[in-house]
């Protein structure tokens, strides 16, 4: 299970040949961290939205007797003060026992959940989640010949913090001017210079040796709606690519547009409508850091590194 800043998702699964089959899934929006950039605090009225999604993970868990689990909660609770009273209502109203990881664990984790998607002949990858509180990215360099078959290789990661839901809550949700939409993807830009700097990664792009992954809501949204789906449907959006010039079509027109007009969209909604803006300009400022030109879309991450993890551990007796 993982829990965002702003959602909480669950996935039951059963060992399948070398990897798992899912049995039974849950997706909910519950902005845990909302309001936590001013306050610092987890509201009431946030806890008590998460927790009504929490109990129903628990009972499908205990439907599907599940016998090994690991249930993992982001930068909401790393940020929040009274993070322990939330835990602590957890465990007395679910049973549930939450375990709070760090960046790098959460980066390491959506990363091995995206390894099938990656091009085994492109030696370096890009792989970023866009969430709630804040954005993971890790950069994938395989160091030989097996080490890029197998996904192992160098591994190094940057956090920034914020995500769709501390940025729409700096500068609306509402319809966005030019201006406002580009001081965004600024923003999400040179948050990345320094990790540029270090690692020189627009020089591995240049010579085509760099393939990029995305995996977060906002990413799955553009997709479906570039594939005009009526509602959306994973199994045609994961392993999809998108070109970056398709992506910044559809981005500047959501920002053009008002929170209404969004939310009518298929693949939207109201849930999402003040949100997926935001999402939009720090993609985009992902991708102008780093034009490799096309990115595959990933409806996975984090919950099935976590699935690729428990399976090791159940292999390794």
């Amino acid at each position: 299970m993982d829990l965002g800043t702003n959602n909480c998702r669950l996935l039951i699964a059963v060992p399948h040949g070398a990897g798992f089959r899912v049995i039974d899934a849950f997706s909910r929006i519950v902005r845990l961290g909302q309001g936590l950039q001013t306050r610092r605090e987890l509201s009431a009225d946030a806890m008590d939205r998460t927790l009504q999604a929490l109990r129903i993970c628990s009972r499908k868990m205990a439907k599907r007797n599940v016998t090994l689990s690991r249930i993992v909660a982001t930068e909401a609770c790393r940020k929040a003060h009274n993070c322990d009273v939330f835990l602590e209502r957890v465990r007395s109203e679910t049973d549930l026992e939450i375990e709070i990881i760090s960046t790098d664990e959460e980066a390491a984790l959506a990363l091995a959940g995206c390894l099938p998607l990656f091009n085994p002949d492109i030696p370096n990858a890009l792989v970023f989640d866009i969430g709630g509180g804040s954005t993971e990215l890790v950069w994938h360099r395989a160091q030989n010949h097996e080490t890029e078959r197998n996904g192992n290789g160098a591994l190094d990661t940057i956090s920034l913090p914020f995500g769709v839901v501390t940025l729409a809550e700096r500068y609306g949700g509402d319809r966005f001017d030019r201006a406002t939409y580009r001081q965004m993807v600024e923003e999400s830009r040179t948050a990345l210079d320094a990790f540029e700097s270090r690692f020189e990664i627009g020089a591995a792009i240049r010579s085509g040796q760099v393939q990029m992954v995305g995996t977060s809501g906002t990413v799955t949204t553009l997709a479906g709606l570039h594939m005009k789906l009526r509602r959306y449907e994973r199994n045609r959006v994961d392993g999809t690519y998108l070109d970056f010039s398709q992506m910044e079509e559809i981005s500047e027109h959501l920002a053009s547009v008002g929170f209404h007009e969004r939310a009518a969209m298929p693949c939207i909604g109201s849930e999402r409508a003040d949100l997926v803006v935001a999402g939009c300009a720090i993609l985009q400022g992902i991708c102008e850091r780093w034009p490799v030109g096309r990115l595959r879309v990933a409806d996975r991450g984090l919950r099935e590194g976590i699935l690729v993890d428990l399976l090791q551990r159940v292999s390794t007796g």
